[in-house]
């Protein structure tokens, strides 16, 4: 796409373009793309209510972006390769022209279902080829996909699935995650014993397990595949309609749903993947990331298809059969650009070099990050071992709010630095903001991250609650987009993302609010009083989870109340939320007004007492000795 950046004198020249006519920036971004009806206004904004509205009036389709104008050009080029979790297990992949006929004739089997534009549906399932499709076929008919990763368990997946009033439920009778074997299907029916809205369920065959199927409910994709044809037209969307909600933990216990409509979306995703990755006709592209996230919505499916890329997909885990998996699959593929998480690479670096060094990787031109900020010492690790010291890390910072990655290095065409995201994409206006929101404009200082200007890829709203999407991300700061993480820009103008600011933990590159996992901690209330939630420093998962918990009374085994409060956190979350370490306390550090002082929870998690500032003024000051004393 000629909107690639071809240097850093040529991203300095389109960053003073972006900031100086930000609307005629992006609306030049949007005119590479198919509108069936051109736009009428390229933005309207202000950032109190929250309003953002980009490309009004403009009428379009993404799937017709991502696959229909591909297939003159590209159609027989490969569009999805699938990676099994076995390596023994054969490998699919699609062509443009085969993946396009699948999404439509999957598109036609929800019509079917009585889905209609605007319908919701939800996709619970293992990383198949059929989740992309599906993703892609609710797009084709203006159904409003929101996939929940098939790690939450069927409290979690009924919260989602409730919230949004979803009308169909898309899932597989199984999975194979590494040594593991999933009951995909088993989670979903526990889920809807409490889901009214849901009137069909459409069954993937991965595992060929034996399953419970509701008659009149629960369909076979593969039986109901063979009663429609592949003739199925994009629905026209405005730029403004939903495409996708995507929930996201936030610091109260009920999931927010991230909502992102269909044009800006669009224009972002395409836009921010071209100049990351900066890929080539020719070349293959492998994010490792699961499309329950957004880093899969937005980089393994979209972005790249947008590119016409040749995107790759994988079901197992990077440590099986072996911790030289991923460089064996790069070799096997030739894979082109690789996108993981600082997680995947700490657990890799813990396996030794040996696993690695094995492999050739000389196919590898870009290696990105993204989930969290990336130590030093894992970054020169994946640079030396992964890259052979050629290729570029990408250190990616973005979130599910923001659609699409906002601060990182382009590929070649930027400085990198260890441990830095690098500078701002074309068309974002970060700034560093002190407590009482004014702008910090020197360098060589740190402050709030916020945004002064809307990106098209920006949430426009939590899904049916409004107020909430103001409350979180606008009312902080008047008249910016506050991201909830600190930041310190070094001498050069570069970012470096410090962490969250709220209560918020990110776990392997997963964000829970503190309430979330709180909340399942306290419904034992037979048991459990109250209880505090902090993150601490993890060497592989960058944070673990600590929990302070008050009983009602001494428990007599405090081990096996311990693994009841972890069962009942992985039933109602998901095991990616289990704490890592769990102490029982007999109070909590609280301001006289009740605030708990999560400040001094998370120095005790992180084994640094000696300096904790000034207790005298808690109402228990001796409680803080106490959970000192007992620290895990």
């Amino acid at each position: 796409m000629d909107f690639q950046i071809k240097s850093f004198d040529d991203y300095k020249a389109k960053y003073k373009a972006s900031v100086d006519d930000p609307e005629g920036f992006w609306a030049d971004i949007a005119g590479h793309y198919k509108w069936q009806k051109k736009w009428d206004k390229t933005l309207e904004w202000e950032f109190k209510t929250p309003s953002v509205k980009w490309f009004q009036g403009g009428k379009m389709n993404i799937t017709e972006n991502c696959l229909d104008r591909h297939l003159e050009t590209r159609g027989n080029k490969l569009a999805l390769i699938w990676e099994p979790n076995d390596p023994k297990e054969r490998f699919i992949r699609y062509t443009y022209r085969e993946l396009h006929e699948k999404v439509c004739k999957f598109a036609n089997v929800l019509k079917a279902k009585g889905v209609e534009k605007g319908d919701r549906v939800a996709l619970y399932m293992p990383m198949v080829p059929e989740l992309t499709v599906a993703v892609l076929a609710c797009a084709r008919i203006g159904a409003v996909h929101s996939v929940v990763f098939a790690g939450f368990s069927a409290g979690a997946l009924a919260d989602r699935i409730n919230d949004s009033s979803c009308k169909v439920v898309i899932t597989s009778d199984g999975s194979y995650r590494g040594t593991k074997e999933i009951p995909v299907k088993g989670v979903v029916n526990e889920a809807l014993k409490s889901c009214d809205s849901v009137e069909a369920v459409l069954v993937v065959e991965r595992t060929q397990w034996s399953v419970q199927m509701k008659e009149g409910r629960d369909f076979w994709l593969h039986d109901e595949l063979e009663k429609v044809d592949a003739n199925c037209p994009p629905e026209p969307m405005d730029a403004e309609d939903m495409l996708f909600i995507l929930y996201t933990s936030g610091s109260t216990g009920k999931p927010k749903g991230v909502v992102h409509t269909c044009g800006g979306y669009m224009v972002y995703a395409g836009y921010s993947f071209a100049n990351v990755f900066q890929p080539n006709e020719s070349d293959v592209y492998w994010c490792t990331a699961d499309i329950g996230w957004i880093t899969g919505h937005t980089y393994i499916v979209y972005g790249p298809l947008l590119n016409g890329t040749t995107t790759m997909m994988f079901e197992g885990v990077p440590t099986y059969p072996s911790p030289g998996r991923f460089w064996q699959v790069c070799d096997k593929h030739g894979v082109n650009q690789f996108y993981t998480a600082p997680t995947a690479i700490r657990a890799l670096m813990a396996a030794g070099e040996d696993h690695v060094l094995s492999y050739g990787l000389y196919d590898l031109k870009v290696l990105g990050t993204v989930g969290e900020p990336i130590n030093v010492e894992a970054w020169e690790w994946y640079h030396i071992h992964v890259g052979k010291e050629r290729c570029p890390v990408v250190d990616t910072w973005w979130q599910t709010e923001t659609g699409g990655i906002m601060i990182s290095g382009l590929g070649n065409h930027s400085p990198m630095r260890a441990s830095y995201a690098g500078y701002p994409l074309p068309g974002i206006q970060p700034v560093l903001l002190d407590q009482e929101g004014n702008e910090i404009e020197e360098n060589e200082k740190e402050g709030y991250l916020a945004m002064k200007f809307p990106w098209p890829g920006i949430l426009r709203t939590t899904y049916g609650d409004h107020e909430r999407c103001k409350n979180t991300y606008f009312a902080h700061y008047d008249d910016y987009y506050f991201t909830g993480d600190g930041a310190k820009r070094d001498k050069d103008g570069m970012y470096r993302i410090i962490g969250r600011v709220d209560d918020v933990i990110n776990v392997s590159g997963h964000r829970f609010g503190t309430a979330e996992i709180e909340d399942a901690i306290n419904s034992r209330d037979e048991l459990v009083a109250e209880s505090a939630v902090v993150g601490y420093p993890h060497e592989i998962k960058g944070q673990g989870i600590y929990a302070y918990v008050i009983t009602k009374q001494k428990p007599d085994n405090p081990d096996k109340l311990r693994a009841e409060i972890i069962e009942t956190i992985v039933k109602q979350i998901g095991r990616i939320a289990k704490p890592d370490k769990i102490q029982f306390v007999s109070g909590l550090p609280k301001t006289r007004s009740g605030k708990i002082m999560r400040r001094i929870l998370r120095k005790v998690a992180e084994g640094d007492t000696s300096n904790l500032g000034d207790t005298s003024t808690l109402l228990d000051p001796d409680v803080v000795e106490e959970i000192k004393e007992g620290a895990l």
